[in-house]
């Protein structure tokens, strides 16, 4: 069961919560606000925005270490990621904004450039990066399938720095777990948090977060080993998929856009990402048996 120190330092008001169980214990502080700049009247930065910048770098750092492992040009790949970056954003944000929050856009417009707020929801950023990926690329008459599989273990690695700041923030929070498990999460009291306060969660964000890193690492390993281009991103698709739809289940209402009782667009959109997934499996095997090249 969840309980309230009596220790002042460890109240929600100080930003701490505790749960007991007879299986876990543990501490919880959260830090929506990562720190604040006292220049331009004062410069908050928002740990969820710190993170996703810190996710946008990993994945530059591991893409153009990968593109010269396999015999590209770093500096080309290096261009891609940055329109793919661009497109991510914007996808990300108008997929927000027009599916789960379009009253926020009509009260006020200027909230669609306020990213650092949150409200960035990834399968939008995949559908922006993949369009404008494709046409970067066929435009650049280089291989899509060669690129797709530099990238592919870079988007699970990024994601798992960007589900740590949405755990940090509080959003995409669960929905209400049994009282004294030991897997449930109790955030405290924090204006700046959007998550359920003082009731015991699944803590959705950790379990898709480490449910990427398995992702990216399983891939990692795998890339030397690939027998086709197009393999990584299409078992990358295949097992995120799965993964989302199963999170997705366990997140709060409020968060999922059900659109049959149970069934979220989110749950929709992973069943297409792991239909592509097949399809980009079967296609290119096809393509490296017959000897036609990719």
């Amino acid at each position: 069961m969840a309980k309230k120190s009596k220790d002042p330092r460890l109240s929600p008001s100080c930003g701490f919560f505790f749960t007991i169980s007879p299986l876990f214990f543990s501490i919880y502080q959260m830090y929506p606000v990562l720190l604040k700049i006292p220049i331009f009247g004062e410069l908050t930065i928002h740990t969820y925005g710190a993170l996703v910048a810190f996710a946008f770098l990993m994945g530059i750092f591991y893409i153009t270490r990968e593109a010269r492992r396999v015999g590209e040009d770093p500096a080309k790949a290096l261009d891609l990621v940055f329109w793919i970056i661009v497109a991510a954003i914007i996808g990300s944000r108008v997929y927000y904004v027009l599916v789960v929050e379009p009253a926020e856009l009509l009260s006020d417009p200027l909230s669609f450039f306020k990213i650092w707020r949150g409200g960035l929801v990834f399968q939008g950023g995949v559908l922006g990066a993949f369009i404008v990926g494709v046409f970067w690329i066929r435009r650049s008459k280089l291989s899509f399938w060669k690129y797709a599989d530099i990238f592919a273990p870079a988007i699970p690695l990024g994601h798992f720095f960007g589900r740590l700041g949405c755990f940090m923030s509080g959003c995409c929070h669960g929905r209400m777990a049994p009282f004294g498990s030991w897997y449930s999460v109790v955030f405290p009291a924090n204006p700046s948090s959007s998550a359920l306060t003082g009731v015991p969660l699944y803590p959705t964000q950790l379990m898709e977060a480490f449910g990427e890193l398995l992702i990216f690492f399983g891939l990692f390993l795998f890339r030397k080993r690939k027998k086709f281009d197009g393999q990584l991103i299409a078992i990358y698709l295949m097992a995120y998929a799965p993964l989302r739809s199963t999170v997705e289940y366990f997140r709060d209402s409020t968060n999922r856009n059900l659109i049959f009782d149970s069934f979220s667009v989110a749950q929709l959109v992973a069943g297409i990402m792991f239909a592509a997934g097949v399809w980009m499996w079967i296609r290119n095997s096809r393509k490296h048996r017959a000897g036609e090249g990719l």
